[in-house]
């Protein structure tokens, strides 16, 4: 039986590659943060069957304790503080936790458990406003926010961990993606539980800031699998994880408003300067060729079945939750 110690076990990511290794017969270890309120929504289906450890990426110890403790074949580090809009109201937090934070982890992993292999969550944000339309493992990074340098740090500090110390490390460079699971903060949440508001009359009206973005959305589901597929291989590469599709905010929105059957949806939009980015990013499209032919791997959900789904999700909750 093989053993994983995933970080950011309670987010949408985490919790979908606990799922899955679950049922691929793995000893689950999850590194969890002490909260006054424990945040397991997403675990709760299948807690007893992973074990929780309490930890920090900012605090070398519990990681430390975490390795030692787990002894895992394969770590996914996933936590991080992942919405680009905080970081730049938290930029050193989110350097410390989203960079540093992946230091960690390899130190952690290099003293205590050499022969494990390691996936790094790297991020299409770290190519910015690329020069290239359609962006792969060779692309030039040019980030955007304090997000994305955080993460870039983390993807050469690993890459670096691997070429000078032997290790198997793999980084992930996923783009866009989504699921029911999604923290609520995220504008593809912020539209499917804002269009499911609409619908049930618990609302009116959807603020949003620019519907110009472009992005390549997948279904997080899909993408752990990826992720899994990266630790199966016998040599240690970087990957572009993406669907190759690219498609708006604004097609986000109108497919949301589709799926509950509502066509005048420009009536229910309102744009407000404030959830603009102050350095905003207009097209990420992933080629993701390599994954293709060396992983076996290509996402299964496509656009238009990823937004009703979600949609759908929230529109189930909202009626649990006001007994509709």
């Amino acid at each position: 039986m093989k053993t994983a110690l995933i970080t950011g076990i309670t987010g949408q990511d985490g919790s979908y590659l606990a799922e899955f290794l679950l049922s691929k017969g793995y000893k689950v270890y999850g590194l969890v943060r002490r909260l006054s309120t424990p945040n397991y929504i997403y675990l709760e289906h299948f807690l007893p069957k992973i074990t929780l450890i309490e930890g920090d990426l900012r605090d070398q110890a519990s990681l430390n304790h975490a390795v030692k403790l787990s002894q895992p074949d394969e770590v996914y580090n996933l936590a991080a503080q992942s919405f680009v809009a905080t970081s730049w109201k938290q930029p050193e937090v989110t350097s410390e936790v989203t960079g540093l934070g992946a230091l960690k982890v390899l130190e952690a992993v290099r003293h205590f458990a050499p022969h494990a292999r390691v996936y790094q969550a790297s991020s299409s944000e770290m190519y910015g406003n690329a020069t290239e339309n359609i962006q792969d493992e060779q692309t030039k990074f040019r980030p955007r926010s304090p997000y994305a340098i955080a993460k870039l740090y983390a993807h050469w500090i690993s890459i670096n961990y691997r070429e000078s110390y032997g290790m198997y490390v793999c980084c992930g460079i996923l783009f866009n993606h989504e699921s029911p699971r999604r923290g609520i903060e995220f504008v593809t949440r912020k539209i499917t539980d804002g269009v499911a508001k609409i619908k049930l009359g618990l609302a009116n009206e959807l603020v949003l800031g620019s519907l110009d973005a472009q992005r390549d959305w997948g279904f997080a589901g899909d993408y752990v699998q990826a992720m899994w597929a990266m630790l199966q291989q016998d040599k240690p590469e970087d990957y572009v994880i993406s669907t190759g599709e690219t498609h708006s905010v604004q097609d986000f929105v109108q497919e949301s408003f589709a799926a509950v059957g509502i066509s005048n949806w420009q009536n229910y939009i309102r744009q407000d300067p404030q959830f603009m980015r102050p350095a905003e990013l207009f097209l990420l499209q992933g080629n993701s060729a390599r994954a293709h032919n060396k992983l076996g791997w290509k996402p299964a959900v496509n656009f238009k079945s990823l937004v009703t789904m979600m949609v759908n999700a929230d529109l189930e909750r909202l009626k649990e939750k006001h007994r509709l």
